[in-house]
């Protein structure tokens, strides 16, 4: 398994069509979930390259999510979306997650995110698995590693306000 460690984020590829970021933040897991999940809190920190023009959230089995992402009054840049399959407070999240921009729609991918808490800090993982290794590396091609990186030091940065 391959593993690159930036600043305090990990990616690892534990397979051929899947990647995996890992966090750790100076916070219970309950505020991390909170803020991973709750619209008033997103809006503070989503997004690597722009923020959220809107954020909807229904956290609910077979509800759904859809992120907005660009300047206020300006074209999108792109819109994430994506169902949530199991949702277990505070513990773990497996959701759907597409992407779509002008001229492109992205495989879907399935994404199980989990919050592990240890002596009051939490340790996000997100395992990011695609149909296929072409869709994967597409996804990494992408720019996410520089991209998570970037939006976990801005979602620590918002938990921080909210302690």
């Amino acid at each position: 398994m391959d593993a690159i460690t930036r600043h305090k984020m990990t990616l690892t590829l534990p397979s051929d069509v899947e990647f995996r970021l890992s966090r750790a933040f100076d916070a219970p897991r309950m505020l991390v979930f909170r803020a991973f999940t709750e619209p008033k809190h997103l809006k503070q920190w989503y997004g690597c390259m722009s923020s959220l023009t809107k954020c909807d959230v229904d956290l609910s089995v077979n509800g759904g999510y859809r992120f907005t992402m660009g300047a206020v009054g300006a074209q999108p840049l792109g819109t994430i979306f994506g169902v949530y399959r199991e949702i277990v407070v505070a513990e773990r999240l497996v959701y759907t997650q597409g992407f779509v921009t002008e001229g492109f729609l992205s495989p879907n991918a399935l994404v199980t995110t989990t919050f592990d808490e240890h002596a009051g800090r939490t340790t996000l993982t997100s395992t990011v698995w695609h149909n296929a290794k072409a869709d994967r590396d597409m996804h990494l091609q992408s720019g996410v590693e520089l991209g998570a990186e970037k939006t976990f030091d801005q979602l620590d940065a918002h938990i921080r306000t909210m302690a």
